[in-house]
């Protein structure tokens, strides 16, 4: 059986490992140090599609994270590699942000209204029932329908907003279509993940904080998987899956020192 001494290059999801509210957890700028100074390839994924990488490593370094773009693997960078592989030199109707767009073009992709290839559904705080219209219309004329990732809605100080699993549920609706989804918990994230980092399931490890998606694909991907507690899931979340991962963590920094925190083994 793997154990957490032969992993050696990591995934990791940010939000709930190693930032919470915009704030380094404890131990991760030091966890990111120590992978550095070991040498050990590692990337930093996220479902959000918003923002590009460049985006993103500028809001880690406020945070107190040094994480190169180059380091950060989204739904939108897999949404993109994946429909670059289907349907080199494309096209799109795009719901969704600069990350998304971003991406579609570097992957060779056109953005048109007229006859896509595609219907790329993403996060946004702008959705418009223009747009989404539009996304029908192109989905009856035989476009073909994905998302970045399943997730329905997201934090805000407010509280909940609609994301982009809810967009794809009215458009479902609409339609009687289900989208292909890129982002976790479909295995095929991580597998493109380590594609990009040129690493193999046997000896990657992946840490997040989420059961259904984190853990579960971390699963189906054949790595070794690490549940923290830094995120929104407890022990009493744990025991509603069938599946577990193979180690649960009171944070990251668990995994600077087995003296600092309390670690439970599967």
């Amino acid at each position: 059986m793997r154990t957490r001494d032969d992993v050696e290059c990591w995934l990791t999801d940010m939000d709930g490992v190693l930032v919470h509210e915009n704030q380094a957890v404890p131990g991760a700028a030091e966890l990111l140090e120590q992978w550095r100074f070991e040498n050990k390839p590692f990337l930093v994924l996220t479902n959000n599609s918003i923002f590009t990488p460049r985006d993103l490593s500028a809001r880690l370094r406020s945070s107190g994270l040094e994480v190169p773009e180059e380091s950060i693997w989204t739904s939108a960078l897999a949404t993109a590699a994946f429909l670059k592989e289907q349907a080199p030199n494309g096209s799109a109707f795009v719901i969704g942000e600069a990350g998304l767009t971003t991406a579609l073009h570097e992957a060779g992709f056109i953005m048109t209204e007229t006859n896509p290839d595609f219907v790329v559904v993403g996060e946004t705080r702008n959705y418009s029932f223009e747009a989404i219209t539009k996304a029908i219309r192109c989905i009856n004329k035989g476009s073909r329908f994905i998302s970045t990732n399943p997730d329905a809605t997201g934090p805000s100080p407010e509280g909940v907003l609609p994301a982009t699993g809810a967009i794809s549920a009215l458009i479902t609706k609409a339609t009687g279509m289900e989208p292909y989804v890129v982002g976790k918990p479909n295995p095929m994230m991580f597998r493109s993940a380590l594609n990009r980092i040129g690493a193999h399931s046997e000896n990657t490890g992946m840490i997040g904080d989420r059961m259904d998606t984190d853990v579960v694909a971390g699963i189906e991907a054949g790595l070794h998987t690490i549940l923290v507690l830094t995120g929104i899931s407890d022990h009493t979340e744990i025991e509603k899956y069938p599946f577990r991962p193979n180690e649960v963590l009171d944070s990251v920094a668990a995994l600077l020192s087995e003296d600092l925190v309390e670690t439970e083994t599967y």
